[in-house]
C-alpha cells in the first residue's frame, strides 16, 4: 500500500477502540466472501466504514493495483483521462488508478453508502490526484445509468447483486466506458462472476486485455478449479488486532477481468499458479494465447529466460514484457 493512504488511514483510525472495529470485521467478512446478493449497503454505519478501512481498503487496493499494472502493460502508452469507480465506497480504487498512472484526472466515485463516500472525501484530502473527485450517492443495479468515461472499475462489488443487476450493471459500464477492469474475490463463487462479466463484455464489442491472454472461451473447466491471483497486503498494527494475525502482511487472493476498446497486446501466456522453483529448472503454470492451460519446465539451458522464470512471480505475464524472447 503505497505511504499516502497508509498514513491517512492511520490517522482516521488512531484511538478507535480495536474490540469495537473487530465486531464490525466479523460481519463484514461474511459479506465479503459470501455470495448471497443484499439490498442495502453493507457499510451501513461509521463503525462499518472504519472497519472496513482497516480491514478491506488496503487489500481491495492492492488487489486492484495488481489488476491495473498487467492492464497498463497490455496497453503501453495510454493514460485514463476520466475515471468512475462504481461501488467504490471509501475510494480504494480511486487510489490504485493514481498509483498506476499519475496525475489528475476526472473522478466520480459512486456509492449507495453515504458513510463510505464521506470516509472516502476525507481520505482524498490526503491525495493530490483526488483533490476534485465527486463523490456521488447511487443505488447500483439496474437502474444505473453512467457518463462516457476513459475508465470504469468495479471492484468486491458483484458479489452484492442479483444476476440480473449485475449483467446491468456490466451493461452500463461497457456503454459508457472505454476500458473496464472488474475485481472479486479469489473464490470459485468470486471467479464464476467474473468470467459472467467476462463473456458479457466480450459480447459487448470488448476484448480482454489481462489476465487471459486471449478473448476466447477459458479454457478451465467448470467446476474443476478456477481462475485467481494474489497480492500482498502490508498490515498495520490495528489491521493486525482486528484480524487477530501477526503476520506483518497477509496474501489477498483476487479474480479480475480487464477489458478494453483501445489497442491492446495481452500477454502471450499468464502464469496461473505459484511457480515451482526447484533444482536448475522452474515449473510455470500457464494459460497461453492458444486457449489452453499447459506447464511449461525451463531450465538453466535457457540463459535469460531460466532468470526471468526465477523472479516470476503468480500472475505475471510469461514471457515478461520487455524480454524479447
Amino acid at each position: 500500500m503505497n505511504d499516502p493512504l497508509r498514513a491517512a488511514l492511520a490517522e482516521l483510525l488512531d484511538g478507535l477502540p480495536p474490540t469495537e472495529v473487530a465486531a464490525a470485521v466479523d460481519r463484514l467478512i461474511a459479506n465479503y466472501r459470501g455470495d448471497t446478493p443484499t439490498h442495502a449497503p453493507i457499510l451501513r454505519d461509521r463503525a462499518d466504514v472504519a472497519a472496513y478501512a482497516a480491514y478491506r481498503m488496503p487489500a481491495t487496493f492492492e488487489a486492484v493495483r495488481s489488476a491495473l499494472d498487467a492492464f497498463a502493460d497490455a496497453v503501453p502508452g495510454w493514460t485514463p483521462r476520466s475515471h468512475v469507480d462504481v461501488g467504490g465506497g471509501t475510494g480504494a480504487a480511486t487510489w490504485a488508478v493514481t498509483a498506476t498512472w499519475p496525475g489528475e484526472r476526472g473522478v466520480t466515485v459512486l456509492d449507495w453508502a453515504e458513510p463510505a463516500l464521506a470516509l472516502g472525501r476525507q481520505l482524498a484530502a490526503a491525495n493530490p490526484a483526488l483533490k476534485d473527485a465527486r463523490w456521488q450517492r447511487a443505488r447500483i443495479g439496474a437502474d444505473l445509468t453512467l457518463d462516457a468515461t476513459d475508465l470504469v472499475t468495479v471492484s468486491y462489488v458483484l458479489n452484492e447483486l442479483a444476476e440480473a443487476d449485475r449483467a446491468a450493471l456490466v451493461a452500463a459500464a461497457a456503454a459508457a466506458a472505454r476500458s473496464v477492469v472488474i475485481v472479486e474475490a479469489g473464490t470459485p463463487a468470486g471467479y464464476d462472476r467474473v468470467i459472467e462479466a467476462r463473456d458479457l463484455l466480450i459480447r459487448a464489442g470488448f476484448r480482454i486485455a489481462a489476465p487471459c491472454p486471449h478473448s476466447a472461451a477459458c479454457p478451465i473447466v467448470p467446476g474443476t478449479d478456477w481462475c485467481h491471483f494474489s497480492a500482498r497486503v502490508g498490515r498495520s498494527s490495528l489491521h493486525r488486532q482486528v484480524k487477530g494475525g501477526s503476520l506483518a502482511y497477509e496474501d489477498e487472493k483476487f479474480a479480475y477481468v480487464a477489458a478494453t476498446r483501445l489497442p491492446a497486446e495481452p500477454a502471450p501466456a499468464r502464469v496461473v499458479r505459484r511457480p515451482q522453483i526447484r533444482k536448475g529448472q522452474v515449473l510455470l503454470d500457464l494459460c497461453e494465447a492458444e486457449e489452453q492451460l499447459r506447464r511449461t519446465t525451463v531450465t538453466k539451458r535457457h540463459g535469460d529466460l531460466y532468470k526471468a522464470a526465477r523472479d516470476a512471480d503468480w500472475g505475471d505475464a510469461w514471457p515478461p514484457y520487455g524480454s524479447g524472447s
